[in-house]
Protein backbone atom coordinates (compact mmCIF):
# COMPACT_ATOMS: atom_id res chain seq x y z
CA UNK A 1 0.00 0.00 0.00
CA UNK A 2 1.48 3.64 -0.94
CA UNK A 3 1.94 5.96 2.04
CA UNK A 4 2.17 9.48 1.48
CA UNK A 5 3.07 11.53 4.44
CA UNK A 6 5.06 14.28 6.01
CA UNK A 7 7.22 13.93 8.69
CA UNK A 8 8.19 16.62 10.77
CA UNK A 9 11.61 16.39 11.72
CA UNK A 10 12.63 19.81 13.14
CA UNK A 11 10.18 23.19 13.83
CA UNK A 12 12.54 25.78 14.96
CA UNK A 13 13.59 29.02 13.08
CA UNK A 14 17.06 30.63 12.97
CA UNK A 15 17.66 29.60 17.01
CA UNK A 16 16.11 26.33 18.13
CA UNK A 17 14.93 25.80 21.33
CA UNK A 18 14.11 22.89 24.09
CA UNK A 19 11.34 22.11 22.26
CA UNK A 20 12.07 22.85 18.48
CA UNK A 21 14.81 21.67 16.83
CA UNK A 22 16.20 23.25 13.46
CA UNK A 23 14.06 22.58 10.08
CA UNK A 24 13.78 18.76 9.01
CA UNK A 25 11.01 17.24 6.77
CA UNK A 26 10.56 14.11 4.93
CA UNK A 27 7.82 13.48 2.77
CA UNK A 28 7.15 9.68 2.14
CA UNK A 29 5.40 9.65 -1.33
CA UNK A 30 4.90 5.79 -2.45
CA UNK A 31 7.98 4.02 -2.65
CA UNK A 32 10.55 7.74 -2.46
CA UNK A 33 11.54 9.95 0.61
CA UNK A 34 12.13 13.56 -0.16
CA UNK A 35 14.21 15.28 2.53
CA UNK A 36 13.66 19.21 2.31
CA UNK A 37 15.62 21.60 4.20
CA UNK A 38 17.87 19.18 6.90
CA UNK A 39 19.26 21.67 9.69
CA UNK A 40 21.57 21.29 11.92
CA UNK A 41 20.64 18.18 14.25
CA UNK A 42 18.86 15.95 11.19
CA UNK A 43 20.44 13.01 11.53
CA UNK A 44 19.57 13.03 15.44
CA UNK A 45 15.63 13.75 14.28
CA UNK A 46 15.09 10.95 12.02
CA UNK A 47 16.81 8.08 14.27
CA UNK A 48 13.90 9.26 16.75
CA UNK A 49 11.30 9.64 13.97
CA UNK A 50 12.38 5.85 12.22
CA UNK A 51 13.52 7.65 9.63
CA UNK A 52 17.00 5.81 7.69
CA UNK A 53 19.68 7.04 4.94
CA UNK A 54 17.93 4.55 2.72
CA UNK A 55 14.58 6.02 2.46
CA UNK A 56 15.93 9.44 0.65
CA UNK A 57 15.84 9.45 -2.44
CA UNK A 58 15.75 13.54 -2.64
CA UNK A 59 17.01 16.11 -0.91
CA UNK A 60 15.77 19.53 -1.39
CA UNK A 61 17.14 22.54 -0.05
CA UNK A 62 15.35 26.13 -0.32
CA UNK A 63 18.80 28.21 0.68
CA UNK A 64 22.19 28.45 2.70
CA UNK A 65 20.89 29.65 5.63
CA UNK A 66 22.32 27.51 8.78
CA UNK A 67 19.15 26.31 9.99
CA UNK A 68 17.99 24.77 6.57
CA UNK A 69 21.47 23.22 5.53
CA UNK A 70 24.08 22.49 8.43
CA UNK A 71 22.32 18.56 8.48
CA UNK A 72 23.83 18.26 4.92
CA UNK A 73 26.91 17.26 6.17
CA UNK A 74 25.95 14.81 8.35
CA UNK A 75 23.11 13.52 6.41
CA UNK A 76 25.66 13.03 2.79
CA UNK A 77 27.97 11.21 5.53
CA UNK A 78 25.00 9.04 6.72
CA UNK A 79 23.85 8.03 3.10
CA UNK A 80 27.69 7.37 2.47
CA UNK A 81 28.43 4.93 5.27
CA UNK A 82 25.09 3.51 5.25
CA UNK A 83 25.74 2.51 1.83
CA UNK A 84 22.40 3.45 0.41
CA UNK A 85 21.98 1.18 -2.81
CA UNK A 86 20.06 3.73 -4.83
CA UNK A 87 20.86 7.25 -6.45
CA UNK A 88 20.20 10.24 -4.78
CA UNK A 89 19.42 13.40 -5.95
CA UNK A 90 20.06 16.83 -4.67
CA UNK A 91 18.59 20.05 -5.68
CA UNK A 92 19.73 23.56 -4.25
CA UNK A 93 20.23 27.05 -5.57
CA UNK A 94 22.63 27.18 -8.33
CA UNK A 95 24.24 30.46 -6.50
CA UNK A 96 25.13 28.47 -3.80
CA UNK A 97 27.16 25.86 -5.10
CA UNK A 98 30.09 26.97 -3.02
CA UNK A 99 27.96 26.25 0.03
CA UNK A 100 27.00 22.78 -1.23
CA UNK A 101 30.52 21.86 -2.12
CA UNK A 102 31.69 22.38 1.39
CA UNK A 103 29.19 20.77 3.02
CA UNK A 104 29.24 17.70 1.09
CA UNK A 105 33.02 17.86 1.28
CA UNK A 106 33.36 19.73 5.05
CA UNK A 107 35.23 16.55 6.78
CA UNK A 108 36.74 13.37 5.76
CA UNK A 109 34.83 10.41 4.65
CA UNK A 110 34.75 7.37 2.42
CA UNK A 111 32.59 8.13 -0.29
CA UNK A 112 30.69 5.33 -1.51
CA UNK A 113 27.13 6.57 -2.91
CA UNK A 114 27.20 8.92 -5.83
CA UNK A 115 24.81 12.11 -4.70
CA UNK A 116 23.74 13.56 -8.18
CA UNK A 117 23.69 17.75 -8.11
CA UNK A 118 20.75 18.85 -9.86
CA UNK A 119 20.99 22.15 -8.79
CA UNK A 120 18.18 25.27 -9.62
CA UNK A 121 18.70 28.61 -11.16
CA UNK A 122 15.12 29.27 -12.38
CA UNK A 123 11.10 28.76 -12.06
CA UNK A 124 11.40 24.57 -13.63
CA UNK A 125 10.31 21.09 -13.44
CA UNK A 126 13.16 19.48 -11.94
CA UNK A 127 12.01 15.79 -12.24
CA UNK A 128 9.35 13.53 -13.44
CA UNK A 129 8.56 10.32 -12.28
CA UNK A 130 5.78 7.36 -12.05
CA UNK A 131 3.71 9.25 -9.53
CA UNK A 132 5.01 12.99 -9.43
CA UNK A 133 6.49 15.69 -11.07
CA UNK A 134 8.82 17.66 -8.70
CA UNK A 135 8.64 21.89 -9.51
CA UNK A 136 10.86 24.46 -7.83
CA UNK A 137 9.39 28.86 -7.82
CA UNK A 138 11.55 31.63 -6.92
CA UNK A 139 10.72 33.23 -3.38
CA UNK A 140 11.88 36.25 -1.82
CA UNK A 141 14.74 36.10 0.86
CA UNK A 142 17.92 38.08 1.52
CA UNK A 143 19.68 35.68 -0.59
CA UNK A 144 18.51 33.41 -3.49
CA UNK A 145 15.60 31.05 -2.74
CA UNK A 146 13.16 28.36 -3.73
CA UNK A 147 10.23 26.12 -2.97
CA UNK A 148 9.15 22.86 -4.37
CA UNK A 149 5.62 21.00 -5.78
CA UNK A 150 4.92 18.27 -6.32
CA UNK A 151 2.16 17.02 -8.89
CA UNK A 152 1.06 13.61 -8.82
CA UNK A 153 -0.67 13.43 -12.94
CA UNK A 154 -4.01 13.50 -13.32
CA UNK A 155 -6.21 9.93 -13.03
CA UNK A 156 -9.46 8.76 -14.06
CA UNK A 157 -12.43 8.34 -11.62
CA UNK A 158 -14.37 4.91 -13.08
CA UNK A 159 -18.32 5.80 -12.77
CA UNK A 160 -19.96 2.91 -11.67
CA UNK A 161 -23.45 3.89 -12.96
CA UNK A 162 -22.38 5.24 -16.35
CA UNK A 163 -20.75 2.31 -16.80
CA UNK A 164 -23.77 0.09 -15.88
CA UNK A 165 -25.86 2.34 -18.30
CA UNK A 166 -23.42 1.82 -21.49
CA UNK A 167 -23.60 -1.77 -20.38
CA UNK A 168 -19.82 -2.07 -19.52
CA UNK A 169 -18.71 -4.33 -17.34
CA UNK A 170 -16.23 -7.14 -15.88
CA UNK A 171 -13.16 -7.33 -18.08
CA UNK A 172 -14.31 -4.47 -20.55
CA UNK A 173 -13.89 -2.03 -17.68
CA UNK A 174 -10.32 -2.41 -18.08
CA UNK A 175 -10.29 -2.60 -21.76
CA UNK A 176 -11.95 0.99 -22.21
CA UNK A 177 -9.41 2.44 -19.72
CA UNK A 178 -7.08 1.02 -21.64
CA UNK A 179 -8.09 1.72 -25.61
CA UNK A 180 -9.75 4.68 -24.59
CA UNK A 181 -13.55 3.43 -26.00
CA UNK A 182 -15.53 0.21 -26.31
CA UNK A 183 -18.29 -0.04 -29.53
CA UNK A 184 -18.82 3.89 -29.63
CA UNK A 185 -18.53 4.52 -26.09
CA UNK A 186 -15.59 6.87 -24.84
CA UNK A 187 -14.05 6.42 -21.48
CA UNK A 188 -15.09 9.84 -21.54
CA UNK A 189 -18.73 9.14 -20.82
CA UNK A 190 -17.96 6.53 -18.15
CA UNK A 191 -15.10 8.48 -15.95
CA UNK A 192 -14.62 11.68 -15.04
CA UNK A 193 -10.81 13.02 -14.50
CA UNK A 194 -9.55 13.06 -10.89
CA UNK A 195 -7.46 15.18 -10.01
CA UNK A 196 -3.59 14.57 -9.07
CA UNK A 197 -2.49 14.91 -5.46
CA UNK A 198 -0.63 18.52 -4.61
CA UNK A 199 2.36 19.06 -1.92
CA UNK A 200 3.50 22.62 -1.45
CA UNK A 201 7.16 23.37 0.67
CA UNK A 202 7.00 26.74 0.81
CA UNK A 203 10.34 28.30 3.67
CA UNK A 204 12.29 31.82 4.17
CA UNK A 205 10.04 34.53 1.83
CA UNK A 206 8.41 37.25 2.07
CA UNK A 207 5.12 37.65 -0.03
CA UNK A 208 5.44 36.96 -3.97
CA UNK A 209 4.31 35.59 -6.95
CA UNK A 210 6.13 32.00 -6.26
CA UNK A 211 4.39 31.54 -3.01
CA UNK A 212 1.03 31.63 -4.48
CA UNK A 213 2.33 29.68 -7.57
CA UNK A 214 3.60 26.71 -5.61
CA UNK A 215 0.36 26.50 -2.81
CA UNK A 216 -2.09 26.76 -6.02
CA UNK A 217 -4.64 23.64 -5.31
CA UNK A 218 -2.43 22.04 -2.93
CA UNK A 219 -3.68 19.55 -1.12
CA UNK A 220 -1.21 19.84 1.50
CA UNK A 221 1.01 23.26 2.33
CA UNK A 222 3.94 23.64 4.62
CA UNK A 223 5.09 27.02 5.07
CA UNK A 224 6.78 29.37 7.40
CA UNK A 225 4.89 31.61 9.20
CA UNK A 226 7.99 32.38 11.31
CA UNK A 227 6.49 35.75 12.75
CA UNK A 228 2.83 36.57 14.28
CA UNK A 229 1.15 39.56 12.74
CA UNK A 230 2.08 42.61 14.71
CA UNK A 231 5.58 41.41 13.90
CA UNK A 232 4.68 41.68 10.40
CA UNK A 233 6.84 44.35 9.36
CA UNK A 234 9.79 42.50 11.16
CA UNK A 235 8.97 39.74 8.97
CA UNK A 236 9.02 41.70 5.58
CA UNK A 237 12.22 43.19 6.75
CA UNK A 238 13.48 40.30 7.13
CA UNK A 239 11.92 38.14 4.48
CA UNK A 240 9.38 36.14 6.00
CA UNK A 241 5.89 35.57 6.61
CA UNK A 242 3.51 36.11 9.49
CA UNK A 243 0.86 33.84 10.55
CA UNK A 244 -1.81 35.55 8.53
CA UNK A 245 0.01 35.80 5.80
CA UNK A 246 0.33 32.33 5.37
CA UNK A 247 -3.18 31.03 6.10
CA UNK A 248 -4.62 34.08 3.34
CA UNK A 249 -2.11 32.25 0.86
CA UNK A 250 -3.63 29.25 1.83
CA UNK A 251 -7.25 30.46 1.58
CA UNK A 252 -6.90 31.65 -1.60
CA UNK A 253 -4.93 29.02 -3.47
CA UNK A 254 -8.01 26.69 -2.37
CA UNK A 255 -4.98 24.45 0.05
CA UNK A 256 -7.00 21.85 1.44
CA UNK A 257 -4.31 20.97 4.58
CA UNK A 258 -2.12 23.74 5.86
CA UNK A 259 0.57 23.11 8.18
CA UNK A 260 2.38 26.16 9.55
CA UNK A 261 5.94 26.05 10.90
CA UNK A 262 9.26 27.79 11.19
CA UNK A 263 8.55 29.56 14.73
CA UNK A 264 10.64 32.20 15.64
CA UNK A 265 12.14 31.68 19.34
CA UNK A 266 10.05 34.86 20.42
CA UNK A 267 6.85 33.10 21.28
CA UNK A 268 5.85 31.04 23.66
CA UNK A 269 2.07 30.27 22.59
CA UNK A 270 2.12 27.99 19.58
CA UNK A 271 -1.83 28.41 19.64
CA UNK A 272 -2.07 32.06 18.66
CA UNK A 273 -0.44 31.08 15.43
CA UNK A 274 -3.48 28.77 14.84
CA UNK A 275 -5.82 31.81 16.39
CA UNK A 276 -4.64 34.16 13.60
CA UNK A 277 -4.77 31.76 11.14
CA UNK A 278 -8.49 31.05 11.41
CA UNK A 279 -8.69 35.27 11.93
CA UNK A 280 -7.08 35.52 8.39
CA UNK A 281 -10.20 33.32 7.06
CA UNK A 282 -8.64 29.82 6.30
CA UNK A 283 -11.17 27.26 6.86
CA UNK A 284 -9.57 24.15 5.91
CA UNK A 285 -7.78 21.38 7.94
CA UNK A 286 -4.98 23.51 9.87
CA UNK A 287 -1.96 22.26 11.85
CA UNK A 288 0.54 24.27 13.99
CA UNK A 289 3.47 22.14 13.23
CA UNK A 290 5.50 20.71 16.26
CA UNK A 291 9.10 17.92 16.05
CA UNK A 292 8.40 14.51 15.50
CA UNK A 293 4.72 14.84 14.01
CA UNK A 294 3.17 12.83 11.38
CA UNK A 295 0.91 14.33 8.82
CA UNK A 296 -0.77 12.48 6.46
CA UNK A 297 -1.49 14.10 2.71
CA UNK A 298 -5.38 14.37 2.21
CA UNK A 299 -6.52 11.71 0.17
CA UNK A 300 -7.87 12.58 -3.72
CA UNK A 301 -10.48 14.66 -3.86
Amino acid sequence: MSVRELVVLGTASQVPTRHRNHNGYLLRWDGEGILFDPGEGTQRQMLRAGVAAHDLNRICVTHFHGDHSLGLAGVIQRINLDKVPHPVTAHYPRSGQRFFDRLRYSTAYRETVGITEAPVDADAVLATAASYRLEAARLSHPVESYGYRLVEPDGRRMLPERLAAHGIKGPDVGRIQREGSIDGVSLDDVSEVRGGQRFAFVMDTRLCEGVHTLADGADLLVIESTFLDEDEQLATDHGHLTAGQAARVARDAGVRHLVLTHFSQRYSEPEEFERQARAAGFEGELTVAHDLLRVPVPKRR
